[in-house]
């Protein structure tokens, strides 16, 4: 596997691309949900570290359907729990679609985890079913660090990481 993330193209839609396939070639047949995401945090925060800072999942608590709890994560220390409609995840966990937020200090309402975060995009994970099962959540420490690129091709990555057989 480290042979080929060292063979990443330098194209980031072409590099998210390959890493979509390699995610849904690692986690096929895998039934367990974390051993999933925790390859797909792993895969992502390699593939583009230093740029991503914090790369990890929040997942919907199954006894608090409302709130997010930490998950598999390559980066600082999480914020435990995050309710719906709370910071950029709970706003995208909310409204079901990702959000793009190119300064957290211009981000009404942002949860500070950890305070070398500057920008962040977070997308929502959707189970075979169509129901929202976890966010992805990336951090940068540089100021309108992820653009269209990024939302296009982490979008792709989650829509694997359940998926995929």
């Amino acid at each position: 596997m480290a042979e080929v993330l060292s063979s990443l193209p330098d194209d980031r839609a072409e590099r998210y691309a390959m890493l979509a396939e390699q995610v849904a070639a690692v986690v096929a047949g895998e039934p367990s949900r974390t051993a999933r995401y925790a390859t797909a945090a792993c895969l992502l925060s390699q593939a583009f570290r230093p740029r991503f800072f914090w790369t990890g999942f929040y997942v919907v608590d199954p006894h608090r359907p409302n709130e997010l709890v930490v998950g598999p994560y390559q980066g600082s220390l999480g914020c435990l729990r995050i309710p719906f409609g709370r910071g950029v995840c709970g706003a995208a966990a909310e409204r079901r679609q990702t959000v793009l937020v190119p300064d957290v200090d211009a981000f009404d309402g942002h949860i500070a985890c950890d305070a070398a975060s500057r920008s962040e995009v977070v997308v929502p994970v959707f189970d075979r079913q169509g129901a929202l099962a976890a966010v992805l959540d990336v951090d940068s420490t540089e100021l309108e660090a992820f653009d269209a690129i990024d939302v296009a091709g982490l979008e792709r990555v989650c829509a694997v990481v359940l998926t995929t057989p």
